[in-house]
């Protein structure tokens, strides 16, 4: 038990269900913050709401819908056809531009007001699909940036920073809710929960990932 209070950046998706989880496991009192941000998949809050709800982990849901209307891209604008592979030199167009920042600057915001100094997201930069927002230099930044402008001591963890995905399942698996994850989370980028629909490049992430991972546990 490493402190008293966190809180849960949660989308009910693989990620932050499996960082949900481990900071039940390494705090007194967990909470958990969602966003709508115009995404086209707002089924993944539903979920969200349901997995909290199993979690006996409070949720509180924002609507930041202006985040989506910023940029042009391919989780906001239904007219645009996702990118079935990263471009070269370029982001994948299922980048939300500042998605991340607004997140945890808001999330920090709204855990100041609560008397909590720990937030938890389940960026990665080993699978972060090209995303900078997920790097930990962006993390590390940032958290310096929120203690300043609040004048606070806040710490975010990065439970799957330095993991993949294979490492993430096995997390899950330890922490006792890899059949939850596996059923009940969504990660598709086509709003299609439990195994997704197979072809996006969050399923065949995850697919892979669980398929290394129950290779390894089989041996």
């Amino acid at each position: 038990m490493i402190a008293s209070q966190a809180l849960v950046v949660f989308s009910g998706g693989q990620d932050s269900t499996t960082c949900l989880f481990w900071a039940k496991r390494a705090f007194e009192k967990v909470v958990a913050i969602s966003f709508l941000y115009g995404q086209k998949h707002q089924k993944e809050v539903e979920l969200a709401r349901a997995i909290a709800q199993q979690a006996d982990v409070e949720l509180e849901v924002m609507d930041v819908s202006f985040i989506g209307s910023l940029s042009h891209n391919s989780l906001t604008d239904a007219s645009i056809v996702m990118d079935a592979e990263k471009p070269a030199e370029s982001y994948p167009n299922t980048f939300v531009p500042g998605r991340n920042l607004f997140f945890l600057s808001i999330a920090a915001v709204y855990a100041r007001g609560k008397g909590i100094r720990h937030l938890v997201t389940g960026v990665s930069q080993t699978d972060f699909s090209g995303y900078p927002d997920c790097r930990d230099t962006f993390i590390r930044s940032l958290n310096v940036t929120l203690n300043l402008a609040m004048d606070e001591q806040f710490v975010i963890h990065t439970p799957l920073m330095w993991i993949d995905k294979a490492a993430t399942w096995a997390l899950a698996d330890e922490l006792g809710v890899l059949e939850l994850i596996r059923e009940q989370t969504l990660t598709c980028y086509n709003g299609i929960a439990g195994a997704g629909c197979g072809r996006c490049p969050a399923c065949r992430l995850r697919r892979e990932g669980l398929e290394k991972y129950l290779a390894v546990r089989a041996h």
